[in-house]
């Protein structure tokens, strides 16, 4: 199997390919009488058609809920894209590469408005471009700035800050864009709206953009009724509207595909709200609304409906290439009074948009495709229906802990988001110290600094733009870490689920707090012992999991937060991975070194590992942190202006 240490063929476009790659194991796509062997070891056409069969409801530790056919759907599907040391989840057979995906979205004949391009500098007070210096990254953790005005150039900054391109990558023949905001495969399934009042030079009414980010400028789609934000939201405010398409993902990943999907949301909701913050705005996902709300506010309700088959089905299906909405971020100055929204007004409000004059035809991505029917039929069943109850969408801010002398090295907020990237590889001799460790986790703490109360609901940046209270932990692999033994450790962000997970876990573990350990931060000893080895295997035998200064596995609270709280959580807790995952990129960055997120493991083994059983709690995402080794054969090249090819 690829590793990261592999060379690959440089037409890839990300060296993030081993870390997400599904080996090839679709038999439905092969003839029948194929008897070649599939490209990765010990693995033939008929033992890949056994793993290409469905996965059986026996096969589950959780029996499917025959009276909830949605949460059967989502349990069905989880169960079914895990990979196993014996199997892995279905994916293409190969990288068919004339069909790759276009990873840049335009609307034909929507009007295109470029943004300014950063940095600008510091001109008169009379400028609409006036920007001033970003503050310190580490800053932003103990308090937002004031807020600035909305208008052209802090929108531009916005969206520079938080989703257009970093950099174009360049060897051989191959060109390929880079995001600031990271994707699994850098194959970007997520695109975004700006759902805005008036902005001077962009618009004199309200409107609903695309943002473009190849040319870091905004589709202007529709104009939207006066009166719409001032009685809803509060001055100054705006919306960010986020969707997927699946397609992108699934080109490469197969079934897995919406999991990817799913983490590549959270990213986004993280890097939008890090460029807010440098702003001085906060963002919070305005979770009330339900689906067909969404899909009418970004004007995606433009797409056609499809028939799901009932099978995967190779061919040209450009209906396939819609894209499904995930979010929707409010966007408003820090500081500002509480208020609420009533979602059935604001729901009944937005039922006009479907009568407004959507302008631009979206373009063709591929020529054929793969339609992965599992993935369309699991993303209809979280479709989130509308929440009745009036909510408060501003909650205090809370600052983080700090521990020790700071380890970061003066970067300004925007220079750590554009300067992220995703570690292809690890040199396995990197260190950090104790008290680096402890401040990296401190960030990834939900509540922050409280003075002894439980971390639980999300207070601190940016785990303060979800609603919902802290689901996700992480079980930690320490190798390098100086001053704190290696081991296995696990890092409790919701204490309301310590008791739980000490019963569900081993019973020999320790779970005692390590020496010098912060008392803001829920991190407990479970194991000494060299662990390099098995998260190596664990992580598809990748070395980068082994090679970093530490790495770990998400663990969420599974079925029972699908249960109580509604399947449509189910996405949500993929999202909140992927929040998590973005401040270790920053973290990571910010004290020069890197990380990269892992999406291929094996999800029962690492269950094992920790004594887990059924599906109280999963694993959903791993990640890794540590030194990188760069390849030296890859030119970089700015992101603006950048190559006139498509990545």
């Amino acid at each position: 199997m690829c590793s990261p240490r592999t060379r690959m063929p440089l037409r890839l476009p990300s060296p993030r390919f081993s870390i997400f790659w599904n080996p090839p194991a679709i038999a439905l796509l092969l003839p029948p009488s194929s008897t070649s062997t599939l490209p990765f070891p010990s693995l033939t056409v008929s033992s890949a058609m056994a793993m290409a069969m469905p996965f059986s409801s026996s096969s589950s530790n959780t029996p499917l809920d025959q009276d909830d056919p949605n949460l059967s759907q989502v349990l069905k599907y989880h169960n079914q894209t895990k990979h196993a040391f014996s199997s892995y989840a279905r994916g293409p057979h190969g990288l068919d590469w004339a069909n790759q995906p276009n990873p840049f979205r335009r609307y034909t004949a929507a009007p295109l408005l470029p943004v300014s391009h950063f940095p600008i500098l510091k001109q008169s007070a009379a400028s609409d471009d006036v920007i001033d210096e970003a503050p310190s990254y580490d800053s932003l953790f103990v308090s937002l700035p004031n807020p600035k005005t909305v208008c052209k150039a802090t929108i531009s900054q916005f969206f520079y800050d938080s989703l257009a391109l970093s950099a174009w990558k360049s060897t051989g023949f191959s060109t390929w864009s880079l995001r600031v905001n990271p994707s699994s495969g850098n194959l970007h399934p997520t695109e975004a709206y700006l759902i805005s009042p008036p902005i001077k030079s962009i618009s004199d009414s309200g409107f609903v953009a695309h943002y473009a980010p190849k040319e870091h400028a905004l589709e202007i789609r529709t104009q939207i009724p006066d009166g719409f934000f001032f009685k809803f939201f509060p001055e100054n405010s705006f919306l960010i509207g986020l969707s997927s398409i699946f397609w992108r993902e699934a080109w490469k990943y197969g079934e897995r595909a919406f999991r990817y999907c799913n983490h590549d949301v959270g990213h986004a909701i993280a890097a939008v709200s890090m460029a807010a913050a440098g702003l001085g705005w906060d963002v919070k996902v305005v979770d009330g609304l339900g689906y067909d709300d969404l899909k009418k506010l970004m004007g995606l309700h433009t797409f056609p409906e499809f028939e799901i088959p009932s099978r995967p089905v190779k061919g040209s299906f450009p209906v396939i290439e819609f894209e499904h909405p995930d979010c929707v971020l409010a966007v408003f100055p820090n500081g500002t009074a509480d208020f609420t929204l009533n979602y059935e007004e604001l729901s009944s409000a937005i039922q006009e948009f479907t009568e407004l004059d959507w302008k631009g035809e979206a373009n063709l991505l591929s020529k054929q495709h793969i339609c992965w029917d599992i993935i369309y039929r699991t993303a209809m069943a979280v479709e989130k229906p509308l929440t009745g109850e009036c909510r408060a969408l501003v909650h205090p801010f809370q600052s983080s802990g700090v521990i020790g002398e700071r380890p970061y090295k003066d970067f300004t907020v925007r220079e750590v988001v554009r300067k992220r990237r995703s570690a292809v590889d690890m040199d396995g001799v990197t260190s950090i110290t104790r008290d680096m460790f402890y401040q990296i986790l401190l960030h990834c703490v939900p509540s922050g600094s409280r003075g002894g109360e439980k971390q639980r609901e999300g207070l601190a940046l940016p785990f303060r733009a979800l609603p919902w209270e802290a689901e996700v932990h992480a079980a930690m692999f320490v190798h390098r870490v100086v001053g704190l033994p290696q081991g296995l450790y696990f890092l409790v962000r919701n204490e309301d689920h310590f008791d739980e997970l000490k019963k569900a876990t081993k019973p020999d573990f320790k779970w005692v707090k390590p020496d010098g350990c912060p008392s803001d931060l829920p991190l407990y000893e479970l194991h000494r012992g060299d662990y390099q080895a098995l998260s190596k295997r664990l992580s598809c035998h990748q070395d980068i999991a082994s090679d970093g200064c530490f790495s770990l596995g998400m663990i969420a609270h599974y079925e029972p937060t699908l249960r109580q709280k509604g399947v449509y959580m189910y996405p949500r807790l993929f999202w909140e991975t992927g929040v998590l995952g973005q401040v270790l990129y920053l973290e990571s960055h910010a004290v020069d070194i890197s990380a990269t997120g892992i999406g291929c493991f094996f999800d029962d083994p690492v269950h094992e590992t920790l004594g887990l059983k059924g599906s109280k709690f999963q694993s959903l995402y791993h990640f890794t942190v540590g030194g990188p080794v760069l390849d030296k054969r890859i030119m970089s090249l700015p992101a603006y202006p950048g190559p006139n090819v498509d990545a």
